[in-house]
């Protein structure tokens, strides 16, 4: 089942409202109209990429503090 633009649109705000503290995004709906669900595709996927570059970053910032 594929998803409609308004539903990638509100899982691309849950993505980036996932953090406490951070002012919420809202996407104005009216941009359905100039980006297609391939775009809105991309738009996901880089932000999940990111959140795992960013994880990996933390992961390695930690290891630094473990006893040999």
């Amino acid at each position: 089942m594929e998803s409609t633009k308004e539903q990638l649109i509100t899982d691309i705000e849950n993505l980036l409202n996932r953090y406490e503290g951070i002012k919420p995004t809202h996407i104005d709906p009216a941009l359905l109209q100039f980006l297609d669900r391939n775009t809105l595709l991309s738009i996901i996927d880089s932000i999940l990429r990111q959140q795992e570059k960013t994880n990996e970053s933390n992961i390695e910032w930690l290891e630094q503090f473990k006893q040999y």
